[in-house]
């Protein structure tokens, strides 16, 4: 078998840039395409071959200490591997073969997070959302080329993206087809880079989006923008954009579903003789009876005034728990009112009852029994 570095003309100390820089040169001369005699087509599997070897640092390695250059057993048979690829590669690589690699892309997904009050979740809320991302590149739209000038065909393929050599194997010698080592397997070559990009088609910048989010979201939940995130190489597609919720817990209110949840402390007095007192809401003020006789624990329910449900129009509610607060600092004349009030109603005994936990699991009873 001729020697890898004599079929490409280099020396055995050349680098690999020097190498990849004589396969051009040869392929550009011996390629089918441009030279089409049975020689040069001998020559130009055998040129094809040595790049293949030489042009990858592991399998040059391996050829320099005198090992196979398939890397593995039956001298310079190939391998059982070698065999598969060679006959499933070749057979299922025919039709892609013809069809040089694309060079737009489809762009990264983005994920960014937005921190929400609770206020928001009532109606929803719209934000202006600064995101870090690739975007079409202004200097060549795109293309990756500099202005005036555009992708030329690869001389070593021909524009297919792939080039073919043969290998040898148990089965004898067979044809594959590879994606050529010059263009990458784009059929074509960028000679002058965009210097805008340096031949990406894109640049990364800081750029606004518009989110209106929906009423009803909550902690955790993901929104997608479709066609919000990266571009593409190449001015490929954009990738989508997902927007992740967190909401602030809230000073007083607390939600259960579509409903708002909320502690009213009452005084004894007002409990006894019943009131009517103003709350602020989450959206506005709220007006509130409270019964006379109500106790720790009861709740006040007003229809309409929670949430708005995710995928739904009817809003929740927003229920108020009660909690009696007994008054610990009286002066004398409070408290001769107090006993004389307690001698004339004549008040049970203490009494033994169900244990609870405070009032919160009261309330937590409660409001799941609504």
């Amino acid at each position: 078998m001729a020697d890898h570095y004599e079929v490409l003309g280099v020396s055995r100390d050349a680098t690999q840039d020097e190498i990849k820089k004589a396969y051009r040169k040869l392929a550009r001369q011996l390629h089918p395409d441009v030279n089409p005699g049975e020689e040069a087509s001998e020559r130009f599997k055998l040129v094809t071959h040595a790049y293949d070897v030489l042009g990858d640092e592991e399998s040059r390695r391996r050829y320099d200490m005198g090992g196979d250059e398939n890397g593995a057993g039956f001298g310079g048979f190939g391998g059982f591997g070698d065999i598969f690829e060679t006959f499933f590669g070749a057979a299922g690589g025919g039709g892609r073969s013809a069809r040089p690699r694309s060079r737009r892309e489809r762009g990264e997904d983005a994920l960014v997070r937005v921190d929400l009050d609770l206020g928001d979740v009532v109606f929803g809320a719209h934000r202006d959302i600064e995101v870090d991302t690739a975007v079409l590149c202004e200097t060549c739209q795109g293309t990756c080329c500099q202005p005036g000038t555009s992708p030329v065909t690869c001389d070593v393929c021909g524009g297919s993206g792939h080039v073919q050599r043969q290998v040898r194997s148990l089965l004898g010698n067979v044809i594959t087809t590879q994606p050529c080592g010059s263009c990458e397997g784009f059929g074509t070559r960028i000679e002058s880079p965009c210097g805008g990009c340096a031949g990406q088609g894109r640049v990364r910048t800081r750029r606004t989006v518009s989110l209106d989010i929906p009423a009803g979201v909550e902690t955790g939940l993901r929104l997608q923008l479709p066609g919000s995130g990266a571009v593409g190489r190449a001015g490929g597609p954009n990738g989508d954009l997902y927007v992740e919720v967190t909401v602030a817990p809230h000073a007083i209110y607390s939600r259960d579903g579509d409903d708002l949840l909320a502690t009213l402390e009452v005084s004894m007095t007002d409990a006894i003789l019943g009131t009517t007192t103003t709350i602020e809401g989450l959206d506005g003020e709220v007006d509130l009876e409270i019964r006379a006789g109500v106790q720790s624990g009861d709740v006040l329910t007003i229809a309409g005034r929670g949430i708005t449900p995710l995928r739904g129009t009817q809003r929740g509610d927003l229920r108020v728990g009660v909690q009696v607060v007994t008054p610990t600092r009286l002066d004398s004349a409070q408290r001769k009112l107090i006993e004389d009030f307690a001698k004339k109603t004549k008040a049970p005994a203490p009494q033994l009852a169900q244990f609870h936990q405070g009032l919160f699991s009261k309330l937590r009873d409660r409001f799941r029994s609504r």
